[in-house]
């Protein structure tokens, strides 16, 4: 299938991170050209803006189900009294349900890649997959049962899962310790070993709150950080999703072993964890950050437009200097550097690379006038739902706001049935 973008203003995220006007011609999975393009397609969309698809790089997409379930409480509270006795009751049917509300909420708000981490992961893998959206899967690893199986089952169905998804178009698998203080160093170390064995990506929470903190200092003598560290899992394939509570040292340890950070700031504002992960420090260090927006029952949405923006101004205002985050950098989180820590051939709109390509309505009445200022659009002023058109691998997954294929009500029934199942 061939797509042609006309009239349009392209925000490439190429490396001298030019704005261009002109058309993009996509042919197959790939972006062919970029210009004042006359060849004919199969699909064509005019006058927009055109931006690469975002990546969420720390979601727990099933956990939709939970939206609204919970406010306003402290995080031990919410998990221990809310979370986890609606999660024990979790079922194929919920999980798959879920995820497809999840998959379409992202991709609505223009998401083209997701980073999860759940239960079950087999039928979020299974579900991407069939809805084509890109997705790092991640087995998540605890010293305690899941919904799905009992805790000695983990490793070996983890190792499975790897081997099931590797080499996937859509699906790269993800070894998920879930944290350190709910993996024991035996079950960090045995991580370490599959990670080692199939060359895969491990993806842990990493220093969320105080309390997580300073648990984990007393049970092991050692801050989380380090504790990753020990046991072989800070290094070029691991993302550390939180971060809200590191030292300026820890940041210098992240960037040397070329891990990548996972700042998710609406989730942890709504939590209240106090923490602020250092951007500017990890700047300075050179260090990879991205973003995500956590899972929808602790940010209530999925919409990487809100995380852009939350994400510059928290910064802004903590450090009081408005210069402190730019849009630039913002949006660089979101797309090109995650994938550039991904290897993920998308991340920018250039000759050569995958075609995962979102457009915004270029005459929404947030984003008039224009004062040749795209990228401050985008993140200060753009949302989710100013998303119009969504390619993912090639493949027009919406049009004009409507999804091409899925049967969008069937999804909100399998979701309202899963809700009272699990909320009864």
């Amino acid at each position: 299938m061939s797509i042609l973008i006309k009239n349009s203003k392209i925000v490439t995220q190429n490396k001298n991170r030019e704005v261009v006007e002109g058309d993009l011609y996509i042919e197959g999975q790939e972006i062919i050209e970029i210009g004042r393009i006359s060849t004919e397609a199969d699909f064509v969309i005019r006058d927009k803006i055109v931006m690469p698809g975002l990546i969420n790089m720390h979601t727990h997409l099933p956990m939709v189900l939970l939206r609204g379930y919970g406010d306003d409480l402290p995080l031990e509270e919410w998990l221990t009294n809310r979370i986890w006795p609606a999660e024990a009751k979790l079922k194929k049917s919920h999980i798959s349900a879920g995820t497809k509300l999840a998959l379409l909420e992202m991709s609505a708000t223009g998401t083209t890649t997701c980073n999860d981490m759940y239960f079950f992961e087999d039928v979020i893998a299974n579900e991407a997959k069939k809805f084509g959206m890109r997705c790092y899967a991640g087995f998540s690893l605890l010293d305690f049962d899941t919904p799905e199986m009992k805790k000695e089952e983990l490793l070996p169905e983890c190792e499975k899962f790897i081997r099931r998804w590797k080499g996937d178009e859509f699906i790269t698998p993800v070894i998920a310790p879930h944290a350190t203080y709910t993996c024991s160093p035996e079950t960090l170390d045995k991580a370490r070993e599959l990670q080692k064995k199939y060359d895969a990506f491990v993806h842990i929470h990493c220093s969320e709150t105080r309390k997580e903190v300073y648990d984990v200092l007393e049970k092991y003598g050692k801050r989380p950080p380090e504790q990753i560290k020990e046991y072989g899992l800070l290094n070029k394939k691991t993302i550390l999703a939180h971060c809200g509570w590191i030292t300026k040292q820890e940041v210098k340890e992240i960037a040397l072993a070329g891990a990548c950070v996972a700042h998710n700031p609406v989730s942890n504002m709504k939590l209240a964890t106090g923490g602020y992960t250092p951007l500017p420090e990890l700047f300075d260090a050179d260090a990879c950050v991205s973003l995500g927006t956590d899972g929808a029952a602790s940010n209530n949405k999925l919409d990487m437009f809100e995380t852009m923006k939350f994400a510059a101004l928290i910064h802004k205002h903590h450090r009081w200097n408005p210069s402190i985050v730019t849009a630039q950098e913002t949006l660089d989180m979101a797309t090109i550097n995650a994938a550039k820590f991904l290897g993920l051939n998308a991340g920018s709109i250039e000759e050569g690379k995958k075609a995962d390509v979102i457009t915004l309505d270029a005459r929404a009445v947030n984003l008039m006038p224009s004062h040749n200022n795209i990228i401050s659009h985008i993140v200060y002023a753009a949302s989710g739902f100013n998303v119009d058109n969504v390619i993912i691998n090639g493949k027009v997954i919406m049009n004009d706001r409507k999804f091409i294929g899925i049967d969008v009500e069937n999804v909100y029934k399998e979701v309202e049935k899963a809700k009272n199942e699990l909320i009864d």
